[in-house]
């Protein structure tokens, strides 16, 4: 443990305890470092940046740079805010807002694999994971839980809902509501059935989530009338947030999977597991 002497911590930089920060590492003023976080070596964590405790940062990341974003002006203060137990692999981007008093956020126990970018203003819930190089573009909305496969590109102000599952190689230009699996051809196919039992949901609750998913996309209603069916049923909580996400969408959502519409309602099986 300890700071590295060729690292450079400028005055007005609040580290806590029993933090490490390795060589040639740069945190500059106005930014806090938790207790017990790891800094590796060439790290630079920019102005207006917290970091919560025991956050691991490793080689050559950026965290809370100026936006590549026309609108910033040198002198704006905004900032950036880590969650606590979080890990920052190799050569991440992290970029603060371009607004006054704007935030870009990452949450809490939240696994940035290396060569992710996560433009200004982005919001990155809990316990989410983003594998290598994918690209969260600016004002993106990912919630708890969600699993984002490499070399995903996500359009600005989307949304990913709690514990969705994106493919690799995905471009998204509108959300993916919670729970839902989106396929390498861009097309949600069903639940998240692996993430959906990590997470501990109950085998009444995954089912209540699979017939939603498969009464909004693979019963060939339209949206409203798919929603009004769903509520028809008395959802739980996790389907009352699915229907609710949906409603709340300015982009509107991925479309489902074209071969999976054709089969209709008994397109897919259901999961009394």
């Amino acid at each position: 443990m300890g700071i590295h002497p060729t690292a450079v911590i400028a005055p007005g930089a609040r580290i806590g305890e029993q933090v490490e920060i390795g060589p040639y590492a740069v945190i500059e003023p106005d930014t806090v470092i938790g207790d017990g976080c790891f800094i590796d070596a060439h790290v630079k964590v920019s102005r207006y940046t917290s970091v919560g405790t025991g956050t691991r940062i490793y080689f050559g990341a950026l965290v809370g740079e100026e936006p590549q974003d026309h609108r910033f002006r040198p002198g704006l203060v905004s900032s950036t805010w880590i969650g606590s137990n979080s890990v920052i692999r190799e050569y991440v981007t992290i970029h603060r807002s371009p607004f006054a008093g704007g935030e870009t956020r990452v949450g809490d126990g939240t696994l940035l694999m290396a060569f992710v970018h996560v433009g200004h203003d982005a919001v990155i819930g809990n316990r989410v994971t983003v594998a290598n190089h994918t690209g969260i573009s600016g004002h993106v909305v990912i919630e708890d839980g969600a699993v984002l496969s490499a070399y995903v590109l996500i359009h600005q102000f989307c949304r990913i809902g709690q514990l969705a599952m994106i493919g690799g190689r995905t471009i998204l230009t509108q959300d993916v509501p919670p729970f839902c699996m989106l396929a390498e051809n861009e097309c949600v196919c069903g639940p998240n059935t692996i993430g959906l039992r990590r997470a501990g949901l109950g085998a009444d609750v995954r089912l209540a989530i699979r017939r939603a998913i498969k009464t909004y996309y693979f019963r060939g209603l339209n949206g409203g009338n798919a929603l009004h069916a769903i509520e028809a049923e008395d959802p739980g909580p996790e389907v009352r947030h699915f229907v609710e996400f949906i409603r709340a969408s300015t982009r509107g959502t991925m479309p489902g999977d074209p071969a999976l519409a054709a089969l209709g309602e008994h397109g897919t099986s259901e999961d009394p597991q």
